[in-house]
């Protein structure tokens, strides 16, 4: 099995060959972003008798014969069966796979080491859906979590207890923000990030967003056209 089917550079396919020469059996996707998904017609091309799955995203789909996975489904690996959990939050789509018997996850972009996860509000992102999965995920109590990018998270339970604090710390500046009256997301994204580089300025925006959209669903913050308001 083969886990998420990058771009489709050459060196990922050598890479693939030198791992398995046959190639893969099954590639599950656990998302329908650009650098999971691309890859696939490639490695078809490549391989043909391989098999794809993932949870259905229609516009991104493409040629390959997808087979659907549902949240609760198994797929089989070398290693046995790996449950499919359904993870949503970075994607709608998204999905992680758990293997019991070793207590790993294979998470995707649900957790990376040294930074953490981009919630694109503005396209399917959803912070709240993203803490769920954080829970869910947390409470199988993992051993170990091997993410999409970067190396191998020895004590996931610990990063995602970093992850819930520094969220909750964000909120509260947001909170606090909207209590000063600014109101727009440019301007709570200026407040908070006093430092930013332009480049990163787009990103810094779609999180204040996923905070405030979480918040609108709670009942704490409300909005009229583009501006925001607490909720007293």
């Amino acid at each position: 099995m083969l886990i998420d089917a990058g771009v489709g550079e050459s060196a990922h396919l050598e890479a693939i060959a030198a791992a398995a020469p046959l190639g893969p059996g099954e590639v599950v996707v656990t998302h329908a972003h650009t650098d999971h998904v691309n890859g696939a017609p490639a490695i078809q091309s490549r391989w043909p008798d391989a098999k794809f799955a993932k949870t259905p995203w229609p516009e991104r789909d493409g040629s390959v014969p997808w087979r659907p996975l549902a949240d609760g489904d198994e797929v089989w690996s070398g290693a046995g069966p790996l449950e499919v959990l359904h993870t949503p939050g970075h994607a709608p789509d998204h999905i992680a796979l758990w293997h019991a018997d070793s207590r790993s996850a294979f998470v995707g972009d649900l957790l990376v080491l040294g930074s953490t996860v981009f919630i694109p509000a503005s396209t399917g992102g959803s912070l709240a859906d993203y803490l769920a999965s954080l829970a869910r995920l947390l409470a199988l109590s993992p051993v170990r979590a091997w993410p999409a990018h970067g190396p191998v998270i020895e004590d996931p339970m610990a990063l995602i207890a970093k992850y819930v604090e520094h969220r909750r710390q964000r909120e509260a500046q947001v909170l606090t923000a909207l209590a000063e009256g600014l109101a727009t997301v440019e301007a709570i994204t200026e407040r908070i990030y006093t430092s930013l580089v332009p480049a990163l300025a787009p990103m810094a925006r779609e999180s204040v967003l996923a905070h405030l959209i979480k918040l609108e669903g709670e009942g704490a913050a409300v909005r009229a056209d583009v501006d925001w308001s607490i909720v007293r």
